[in-house]
């Protein structure tokens, strides 16, 4: 963008969503998904102390030490990600790239060190654009049957760092299933299931039974900046991209950052 140099990180940001280390992950869960942001900015007695996200709630709910537990007796501070990163409103926004390519969330602070705004990969997708092509910023897309079980699916997640599989059928593309969509199942079995009992219904729970349909994907000859508008539009995190009916790769929020 011809003024890019002009654009300053408060031309960016947006109002801080935080929740207290003293609440329930539950209400983390539920904030996370009515604003449709991921991750919240954790605060003890109105000061940032770190972040806390989908993926880390949906460890802490799958954890041996809280399987006995409800969602809603577990409190944010056992999730918490102490190591944050932070910027000013007059700063330019180049300062934020390399930030976003290695953390989910910027802290704004004011000079007095009050928390103002915070900035996501979606708000700097709305001011920069990758200049490369599609394959500049696809990841290798990860599949998983629609019948593995979710606790052989949470495990290669964690292992791999991965954070989204295709789902499939044999080679029938079925849906695609996420951190969100872990979170939520365990967030969910968590309060109706007796704690005796939560371990053991867990581990019969399938992919099937957590994923997310239909499958929103485009094709290959689809350019970047629609793919990104696409993704802002629907607030989701991820494109797979499609090439003659098979999937080859995906485009996600972060992928893109990194292509910036």
């Amino acid at each position: 963008m011809s003024d890019r140099f002009q654009i300053l990180v408060k031309d960016v940001m947006t109002k801080p969503i935080t929740i207290a280390k003293s609440a329930f992950v539950s209400e983390a869960l539920e904030k996370m998904l009515d604003e449709g942001v991921d991750p919240l900015i954790v605060t003890n007695n109105g000061t940032v102390i770190g972040t806390t996200s989908r993926a880390a709630i949906a460890e802490t709910l799958g954890s041996r030490k809280t399987h006995a537990l409800k969602a809603t007796s577990i409190h944010v501070a056992n999730t918490v990600e102490e190591n944050f990163t932070s910027a000013y409103p007059d700063q330019n926004i180049d300062i934020l790239v390399p930030l976003l390519q290695h953390y989910k969330l910027v802290v704004v602070f004011d000079s007095e060190h009050r928390l103002i705004g915070q900035v996501t990969a979606g708000d700097l997708l709305k001011v920069l654009r990758p200049s490369g092509d599609l394959p500049d910023v696809m990841e290798p897309a990860h599949s998983i049957q629609v019948e593995e079980r979710a606790v052989h699916l949470r495990r290669r997640m964690l292992d791999g760092k991965i954070n989204r599989f295709i789902v499939e059928e044999g080679d029938r593309t079925l849906g695609i299933v996420t951190e969100t969509d872990v979170a939520k199942a365990l967030y969910a079995f968590k309060d109706i299931v007796e704690g005796t009992r939560q371990e053991y219904r867990i581990r019969n729970l399938l992919v099937r039974d957590i994923m997310s349909t239909p499958l929103i994907s485009v094709n290959a000859d689809t350019d970047v900046s629609d793919i990104i508008d696409l993704m802002l539009k629907k607030n989701i995190s991820s494109v797979p991209i499609t090439q003659n009916g098979r999937i080859t790769g995906v485009v996600t929020r972060n992928s893109l950052v990194q292509a910036l």
